[in-house]
């Protein structure tokens, strides 16, 4: 519903303003929105692994080894959500073929033109709001009295996909769920395996009172 709304209220408008913006807006979309590659969590969590496979775990103590545990299970979720909802969105965006605000002008708010295999036409959903849905959503089962918090810094860096022209707003909400939901289903599977959460009535899990990424004061 709210991708359908931005669609409607917010595609066209931001299509014809599009490189109207203030160089100050500009410069500062264009530094923030790099904290929506994909790099920035796959990396860290992809070089924890290699550590953890590394490390002698029988040579470790319980409050060191639970604390490894603990760190390693955060970069498979990671992974996870934000990894495969990375390769979800890369297909839907070439198989839908939307066009780029960038061409607003030649081919309007909605061409679609699928399996275009074109950047100009990969539009919809936006991979770097997916990212962006996907660490909100993590946040959200790690520390979920903080949710608002980490739905207005993870939300601001997703928007940035529009000030620089990249995508219009519906593709920023469609990316933003979909990264979001993806991250949901996540914790859901690992609350069925036990890893950092447990299953709860509320129908979301819950994380577990053993898993902490500092180790606890003596």
């Amino acid at each position: 519903m709210l991708t359908a709304a931005a669609f409607v209220r917010l595609d066209t408008p931001a299509g014809q303003i599009h490189g109207q913006w203030s160089p100050g807006v500009g410069r500062l979309a264009e530094f923030l929105t790099q904290f929506a590659l994909g790099g920035w969590y796959l990396i860290p969590s992809a070089l924890l692994l290699v550590a953890a496979n590394l490390t002698d775990w029988r040579s470790l103590s319980r409050r060191r080894l639970m604390l490894v545990y603990n760190w390693t299970c955060l970069a498979f979720l990671v992974l996870a959500s934000v990894g495969l909802s990375g390769l979800l969105v890369n297909m839907l965006k070439y198989a839908i073929g939307r066009a780029r605000p960038l061409y607003f002008e030649d081919f309007g708010v909605l061409a679609l033109h699928p399996f275009a295999f074109d950047a100009r036409f990969a539009g919809f959903p936006s991979g770097h709001a997916t990212t962006m849905g996907a660490v909100f959503g993590i946040l959200l089962l790690l520390f979920p009295r903080r949710w608002y918090i980490a739905l207005a810094v993870t939300a601001c860096v997703a928007s940035t996909r529009v000030f620089v022209g990249a995508h219009y707003p519906s593709d920023t909400v469609a990316g933003f769920g979909l990264g979001c939901a993806f991250a949901l289903v996540c914790g859901l599977v690992f609350a069925r395996l036990g890893f950092i959460f447990r299953p709860a009535a509320t129908g979301l899990p819950v994380r577990k009172p053993s898993f902490r990424l500092i180790a606890p004061e003596r």
